[in-house]
């Protein structure tokens, strides 16, 4: 009898987990680790929760079977770690609306080296002597990058041509053209560290920013070249990495009933 109430207790307790999790509504933040793409972790942060509701196998490559509506907003870089926030339930609309605040960055470059990607993940296009460059003259060559600027987004990026990523596109072999130079606005640009070839970057920016490009652009106008070596966003709107991100250790229900922020939606 004992273990029949026992089953039929932990049941009930997966069934009621369950409920709760489909009945979300709101936004939080995880933390990403650098390898996997936003994509990637969003999907692992469902599978650890479906299976903590009891759900054995849930299949998330179909999306219409799915029993938890969620996503992401601000893509991060397979190579970038740091705060990715999640929407669920009504959340999953107001990701763009309650995103529109700034976001931060600290991002390591590498001079001397450029790569296809722009990042540590690419293959090295060129190489050129950085000897000649100095502190003083990354902290004034910074000043040209702060403001309202107008930047050419990287090659392998999240951009779509033809429904389709770029990055995806030029990994199947196809040529790409880079998209036309855009307004973006960088809110603050200082150099933290800086022993050649590597030096490090504070920044503050707005949307549709792309660090890599600052980074690529950057050693151009050095009079070499450079690429970013690591990458951590350490706030997105009023999210923040010490503040608001969950590890993965973290990625449970408990854990995200306690960080969730309803949106206005949920409110009212």
């Amino acid at each position: 009898m004992k273990k029949k109430k026992t089953g039929m207790a932990g049941i009930i307790s997966s069934n009621s987990s369950l409920t709760k999790l489909k009945a979300l509504n709101g936004l939080f933040a995880i933390y990403k680790k650098q390898g996997p793409t936003s994509a990637d972790v969003l999907n692992s942060l469902k599978e650890v929760l479906l299976r903590e509701a009891g759900v054995e196998n849930p299949n998330l490559r179909k999306r219409k079977k799915q029993s938890l509506k969620m996503g992401h907003g601000g893509t991060l870089d397979s190579n970038a770690c740091g705060v990715l926030v999640v929407g669920v339930g009504n959340g999953t609309k107001m990701l763009t609306t309650m995103l529109a605040g700034s976001k931060k960055y600290v991002a390591v470059g590498q001079l001397g080296k450029a790569t296809d990607t722009l990042d540590a993940t690419g293959s090295v296009v060129l190489e050129k002597d950085f000897e000649h460059v100095t502190r003083l003259e990354v902290e004034e060559k910074l000043k040209t990058f702060t403001g309202d600027i107008m930047q050419v987004p990287p090659l392998y990026s999240a951009l779509k041509k033809d429904g389709q990523r770029l990055s995806v596109l030029l990994k199947k072999g196809h040529k790409v053209e880079a998209k036309p130079a855009r307004a973006v606005t960088v809110y603050n640009l200082t150099l933290q560290e800086f022993t050649a070839p590597l030096f490090t970057l504070d920044i503050e920016c707005g949307g549709g920013f792309y660090v890599r490009s600052l980074v690529d652009d950057l050693g151009k106008a050095l009079s070499s070249c450079a690429h970013v070596k690591e990458l951590t966003r350490t706030k997105q709107g009023k999210f923040t990495l010490e503040e608001h991100a969950l590890q993965e250790e973290q990625w449970s229900l408990e854990h995200i009933l306690r960080a969730l922020q309803p949106c206005p939606e949920a409110l009212s």
